[in-house]
């Protein structure tokens, strides 16, 4: 997300126990009673953690909405086990000669779940609302690569400038801005989902409830207790049917990783994540999967306030915390500790990895933190630091996460720092209006591509929230957008990562992984390093 929106999958979320009790309780009663079906039929009991935003491909731009919908909804691409896009409701398509216009085919057999049959309007009615300011969809930045995308989503042009042309009612032509090589990618991304426009038209609160929900993908929204529980249930008129070896998912909503791990021991789930306390003792057995991830937990300076106006600063506090020890001993399973901004994974047109190319850019170095911080003191002509403070999002592993980056100042940098927390909703939004002097944030990738992460900190951009503007780094993100030599290309991220570094609107700490342990004969759960949960394989024994 995000980048778009920055959603942490990944992250291990304590609550007191009181809530835990009550949540234990409703997860036993979902199991055992409509949440199971009677027989032989292979039912998957996962998490979905808490209640999704929305199940509209516009609207629920978080991994507790599109994880879930990854599965109920279908776009013209879809991710392999490689995590390359595939065929899926475009059976093939052309790619012009420069790179910038697409023709899709979509499957005769692409239906929906109440029969109709996926057409290209479907495509451009979801695309056009993605983009429409009066949507107000956060991930409308994501469709900025179709000509006059940005224009619109602006409020400065119209659909009629939109490069989307329904062909014929099976064929869908898109025109992009620049060359994007990645563009497949980013079309397995649930913001590009179609949207049965029909339906759309009749009800538009047709994603909000089971009884109205019209899905394309490999299951269906057989019921939905909000805030409670969700069963997904095999869509029949899926076009690949046949692949699909589950009979439904029942999804719980238990926002603690303690108690979900509790009931993954009863038997209540089949996968679960594994609290931090129990990492060393689990991590290595053979029903636990470890896949990497992209993304990026950091923390971002509000440079309108002080003591943050000042590089320097910036820099002392950044420098002043010690990656290595807050991974190894606070958020442990495995994850890698950050000192750059582009999460490994990621290969240039050479084959090199952007994080081996562009190196370590914001390590731990206190003695360096100490002579920065005296240097920007003098700088602002402060005698005593102002007082600062630092705001995360509740959760247990987020409120340890803080207690030792609040250590660290203290010892490296002999800063005392203050520390708040507010339940997700409240911070977001106070992030967003800059209330923040300090704040905890999170990143996940919504294609695979650098520069998705780097263009959410350009002038004006949603997910930039620091108050930061730099015409340079502006200027090399467009470059990066717009430049069709893929070599030219990456040296503009480079650059502009170590722009990032240089100027410290924000500072590392550490990158995602996806662990989780899961019960016997559970297999081809899917998890990609960039994308989204998918069950359309998965088998249970």
């Amino acid at each position: 997300m995000k980048k778009g929106l920055l959603y942490l999958m990944g992250v291990l979320v304590f609550l007191v126990l009181a809530a835990c009790t009550a949540n234990e309780s409703t997860g036993t009663e979902n199991k055992n009673g409509e949440g199971e079906k009677a027989g032989d039929e292979k039912i998957l009991q996962l998490n979905n953690g808490e209640e999704p935003t929305s199940f509209d491909p516009a609207i629920g731009f978080d991994n507790v909405s599109w994880n879930a919908l990854n599965n109920l909804m279908e776009g013209l691409t879809r991710l392999d086990e490689d995590h390359t896009p595939q065929p899926a409701v475009a059976e093939e398509w052309d790619v012009s000669e420069d790179g910038t216009t697409y023709t899709f085919y979509l499957r005769e057999d692409a239906n929906w779940s109440n029969g109709d049959p996926v057409v290209a309007e479907d495509f451009i009615f979801a695309w056009e609302r993605l983009l429409n300011p009066k949507t107000g969809s956060s991930a409308g930045f994501l469709g900025y690569f179709i000509k006059g995308g940005e224009a619109f989503n602006s409020g400065e042009g119209s659909t009629d400038d939109l490069g989307i042309t329904a062909v014929n009612e099976k064929t869908l032509e898109v025109e992009l801005e620049n060359p994007t090589g990645f563009f497949l990618h980013v079309l397995t991304n649930p913001a590009f989902f179609p949207v049965n426009h029909q339906v759309a038209a009749d009800n538009s609160e047709w994603h909000a409830e089971a009884e109205s929900f019209v899905g394309n993908g490999p299951f269906q929204l057989e019921s939905w207790e909000h805030d409670n529980e969700m069963m997904f249930t095999k869509n029949d008129a899926y076009w690949d049917a046949d692949s699909v070896n589950l009979d439904g998912v029942h999804w719980a909503m238990v926002n603690d990783t303690n108690t979900e791990y509790q009931m993954f021991e009863r038997g209540e789930l089949d996968s679960a994540e594994i609290p931090a306390e129990l990492s060393d003792q689990l991590i290595d057995g053979d029903n636990v999967q470890v896949v990497d991830q992209g993304g990026l937990e950091f923390f971002r300076f509000n440079v309108t306030e002080e003591p943050f106006q000042n590089k320097n600063i910036r820099k002392a506090f950044a420098l002043a915390v010690d990656q290595e020890n807050i991974t190894e001993y606070v958020v442990k399973n495995k994850v890698k500790p950050a000192y750059g901004y582009i999460s490994p994974g990621f290969t240039n047109p050479s084959g090199e990895d952007f994080r081996d190319v562009n190196g370590d850019l914001v390590s731990f170095d206190p003695e360096e933190a100490k002579q920065l911080l005296e240097k920007g003191m003098e700088e602002e002509g402060y005698d005593e630091l102002p007082t600062v403070t630092l705001s995360y999002n509740t959760s247990d592993l987020n409120k340890e996460v803080a207690e030792a980056i609040q250590g660290m100042f203290s010892e490296n940098i002999g800063v005392d720092v203050e520390l708040e927390n507010t339940e997700w909703n409240v911070f977001l939004e106070d992030q967003k209006a800059l209330n923040h002097q300090l704040s905890r944030s999170s990143f996940l990738y919504d294609y695979a591509d650098p520069v998705n992460f780097l263009e959410s900190f350009i002038t004006g951009s949603y997910m930039n929230r620091t108050g930061w503007s730099n015409e340079q780094y502006d200027q090399l993100i467009a470059n990066a957008k717009s430049e069709a030599d893929e070599g030219k290309r990456w040296e503009y991220m480079y650059e502009a990562e170590k722009l990032l570094a240089e100027e410290v609107p924000l500072f590392p700490v550490r990158y995602y992984n996806q662990v989780e342990v899961l019960q016997e004969g559970v297999t081809k759960i899917l998890r990609h390093p960039v994308g989204y949960l998918d069950l359309k394989y998965a088998d249970k024994q």
